[in-house]
C-alpha cells in the first residue's frame, strides 16, 4: 500500500500529471526566467537558476512579472519542455491563460491549480506528486 498526503486544490486549468516536485522559493517570471526550449530556469538572480522544470512538477509561490509570460509557456510547451504540473499559492491568471491558450492550440498543457499555504507548505523539492483532475493532489511519503 503507497503511503501519500493528499491536499485538495483550487483547479484552474485541470488536468493529471506525476512528477518529481521543484519547490521555488522565490516567484518565478518565464518571461527572461525560463528558457522554453531547455525548460531551464534562467533567471541570473533566482536561487533555484539552472534547475530544470521539464516533466517535473513545479511549485512556486507565484508568477511574476509581465502578461508575456504566457507566451513562453506557450512556446514550452510546443517544445515539450514543460512541467508536468504547476501548483502555486496564490491565483495566476497569465500561467493559467498560457496553460489553457497551450490546450487549445496543441491540445495539451500543464494542469495549474492553487493550494492553500499551509497545503502548500507540505510539499519539498524530490518528493513524487501526483495530480488530478478534479484537483487532488498527492505527495507520496
Amino acid at each position: 500500500m503507497e503511503i501519500g498526503q493528499k491536499f485538495q486544490a483550487t483547479v484552474l486549468v485541470a488536468g493529471t500529471a506525476v512528477g518529481e516536485a521543484l519547490v521555488l522559493t522565490e516567484p518565478l517570471s518565464l518571461w527572461g526566467g525560463l528558457n522554453p526550449e531547455t525548460g531551464e530556469i534562467i533567471d541570473k538572480r533566482h536561487p533555484q537558476v539552472g534547475q530544470i522544470v521539464t516533466e517535473r512538477v513545479l511549485v512556486l509561490p507565484a508568477g511574476r512579472g509581465s502578461s508575456s509570460a504566457s507566451s513562453i509557456l506557450l512556446e514550452a510547451v510546443k517544445q515539450q519542455t514543460t512541467p508536468a504540473a504547476i501548483i502555486t499559492a496564490e491565483v495566476d491568471g497569465i500561467l493559467a491563460l498560457g496553460a489553457a491558450v497551450a490546450r487549445e492550440m496543441y491540445d495539451q498543457s500543464p494542469p495549474v491549480l492553487v493550494l492553500a499555504s499551509h497545503d502548500y507548505a507540505q510539499i519539498q523539492t524530490g518528493q513524487q506528486v501526483s495530480v488530478e483532475a478534479d484537483g487532488l493532489v498527492t505527495r507520496k511519503l
